[in-house]
């Protein structure tokens, strides 16, 4: 556990966390630094690709066996699961009503994966191994944690309805077709298409990551501002408390699974972050009364920045030690 401070300190000094905490000065400060929205964009597209392509070929290279399968129901039991614990703490932490309690937890179940390329951009840069078909129970993980919400807000009079057109919204979603079809592209092509892309998204990879975690920072910072007057200390507390609750179910699945250290590292950012880009798009569909300025600044102005922080070396460390 001697680690943990270590790690923390070089969390914090990693390149592509402090310009993730430049652009929450800049937000805070109100300065006038942007990034273009189209090159936002691209920078996305271009992580997800690279991250999903990089997994596939670690695949190829180690094969489909128990334990990727493993992985991937443990990923959907995570998503599954993890709104119901969400809206319990609300419940107990907050005032929020049942709605917005609801559409709160669905974030909590799905994932970042912006949280999840710089997890394993921290382990890269360290040389520490891990799972590469991880990224595909990233992938798996989106679903589950909003049919889970939507069925807390149904049950609870919201009135909220699963139809084809949310199905089709939601298994169409950008990030998870990118994903799913660059991590099997990747599987099929190997080692050798591996090679093929190394200069293009091996090489600019964490040049990228810096620039698009400044972005982030600016967004989170003016996201947290703009809506602060939502945001009650309750949630507050949530915000910080339910990521490490979550992850903690991570690394007891991880254990079951018999993932590595990478790997239990990776599946715990994953069970501890909270989406900010998949799940709200449903939520605004499906729970259209419900408030965007709680549930995606929460997100992302609290919860995307504790774990890129605090969370990961915290998560690091007991994975470490277990």
């Amino acid at each position: 556990m001697e680690l943990s401070v270590a790690a923390l300190a070089g969390n914090l000094l990693a390149p592509t966390i402090l310009f993730f905490i430049l652009g929450l000065i800049a937000a805070f400060a109100r300065s006038d630094l942007s990034i273009p929205e189209g090159a936002a964009k691209i920078m996305s597209i271009y992580l997800l690709l690279a991250i999903g392509f990089k997994g596939g070929a670690a695949v190829a290279k180690s094969g489909v066996d128990g334990q990727l399968l493993a992985a991937l129901g443990a990923g959907m039991v995570l998503s599954f699961v993890l709104p119901f614990v969400a809206y319990a703490l609300l419940r107990s932490l907050t005032n929020l009503d049942v709605l917005n309690a609801a559409a709160v937890a669905g974030h909590y179940g799905s994932i970042s994966i912006v949280t999840f390329v710089t997890a394993v951009s921290l382990l890269e840069a360290r040389a520490i191994p891990s799972e590469g078909y991880l990224v595909a129970v990233a992938a798996v993980m989106e679903v589950p944690a909003i049919m889970s919400a939507l069925w807390i807000a149904a049950r609870s009079g919201g009135g909220a309805a699963v139809d084809s057109a949310l199905l089709r919204h939601i298994l169409g979603n950008g990030s998870i077709v990118l994903l799913i079809g660059s991590f099997v592209i990747g599987a099929l092509t190997g080692e050798a298409g591996l090679k093929d892309l190394h200069p293009f998204i091996v090489v600019p990879f964490t040049g990228v990551l810096a620039l698009f975690l400044l972005d982030m920072g600016l967004s989170a910072g003016r996201s947290l501002m703009e809506n602060r007057k939502d945001i009650s200390g309750g949630l507050l507390v949530f915000g910080c408390v339910m990521p490490v609750i979550g992850s903690l179910f991570g690394l007891a699945l991880a254990a079951m699974v018999g993932l590595s250290t990478g790997g239990t590292f990776l599946l715990m950012v994953l069970s501890a972050s909270a989406s900010y880009i998949a799940v709200p798009a449903a939520m605004r569909l499906a729970l259209p009364k419900a408030k965007p300025g709680i549930y995606l600044s929460l997100a992302l102005g609290v919860t995307f920045p504790f774990n890129l922080t605090l969370g990961m070396p915290l998560y690091f460390a007991l994975a470490n030690w277990v």
